[in-house]
């Protein structure tokens, strides 16, 4: 059975919240490389207006690939869009995100997520907590790195 991993941060964009939901789910093959990532391709397929697979190939080496799928459902008018694991290691993870406005030029990602953990074993209260502090770092960092982009891209 894996181990829920929940936990929950703030971003905050210098950018008005219409333009940065627009920005947040208008999705591009190179958005990977925007979060850091290197070999990665996307593959990016609209089931409806709102409703995407976003499909995620890794080269870890010599002839050696993981995908991931995404099921990404957006919810436009309440600036809001969720995004569901459908394969790879974290398969069912569901990430939540809402993006309010805080004033005119000024809006906030409010991000809530599920990350489900396959490992082999067990894991123990201590290190689930040490898990939830590492990947909500690690997640907050990247959104970091996203909202720097997107106020360059939009600014």
């Amino acid at each position: 059975m894996p181990t829920p991993i929940y936990y929950h941060f703030k971003q905050r964009f210098n950018v008005p919240a219409r333009k940065s939901f627009e920005w947040c789910t208008t999705y591009t093959p190179g958005d990977p490389a925007l979060m850091g990532a290197k070999d990665v391709s996307r593959r990016i397929e609209h089931i409806t207006d709102q409703t995407v697979i976003l499909t995620d190939t890794f080269n870890i080496g010599a002839d050696n690939q993981i995908e991931k799928q995404k099921l990404v459902q957006i919810y436009p008018d309440i600036l809001f869009w969720t995004s569901t694991h459908i394969s790879g290691s974290a398969k069912h993870s569901q990430f939540i995100y809402q993006i309010s406005a805080e004033a005119d030029n000024i809006s906030n990602l409010y991000f809530r997520g599920l990350f489900l953990d396959y490992g082999d074993k067990k894991i123990s209260e201590s290190d689930t907590a040490k898990l939830v502090e590492k990947t909500c770092k690690e997640d907050a960092r990247t959104w970091e790195l996203l909202a720097k982009a997107m106020e360059q891209d939009i600014c």
